[in-house]
């Protein structure tokens, strides 16, 4: 899929080829002119060669992380907005989506729906059950914070956490509490 005239211009940068050509077919169907990426290094050719409106960036990929490639893609055009996807969302991760230039944040999984109000900026109201995360959801985006605080080092995070590493490394392994 590449830049069709006069629609607007949409980079997808996800090393998942299953959900990055899903989520592209869904957003062109949806009007946009969408270009696709496996990784950071694809995505910043792919942003030197055409102007883009908009960016949907994947953070853990191989190489340079959704993050870096965020921080290129605003040295490229700080008109471009991004919209970063993760499978392992956290309050660190998307502070740290922020800092580097991107307007927003969602949590895979999720929908063509989800990124397009996400990429042209529409605000939807949380229901009441939304509003609050589980106490779970603060347990594991507290430790996420703590491990990115740590530079990614699980002995040292076990430590500020005041637990054993092997607990710490349990709790690692789970996947994201959805609220």
């Amino acid at each position: 899929m590449s830049e069709v005239e006069g629609l607007p211009t949409l980079l997808v940068v996800d090393d998942d080829k299953a959900f990055r050509e899903t989520i592209g077919a869904a957003l062109a169907r949806r009007g946009f002119a969408v270009t696709l990426a496996a990784n950071a290094i694809e995505g910043e050719v792919a942003a030197k060669q055409a102007e883009l409106e908009y960016a949907l960036v994947d953070v853990r990929m191989p190489g340079p992380s959704g993050i870096e490639l965020v921080e290129r893609l605003r040295a490229i055009d700080e008109g471009t907005r991004i919209v970063v996807l993760t499978g392992f969302g956290s309050i660190a991760n998307a502070v740290a989506a922020m800092r580097a230039g991107a307007q927003d944040y969602l949590t895979k999984p999720t929908d063509a729906a989800a990124c397009e109000r996400a990429l042209l900026g529409r605000v939807v109201e949380a229901d009441a059950d939304d509003s609050l995360p589980s106490l779970e959801r603060v347990e594991w985006e507290y430790i996420q914070r703590v491990l990115v605080d740590s530079g990614g080092n699980v002995s040292q995070a076990a430590r500020r956490l005041g637990m054993h590493r092997r607990s710490l490394q349990r709790k690692l392994g789970r996947n994201a509490p959805r609220r």
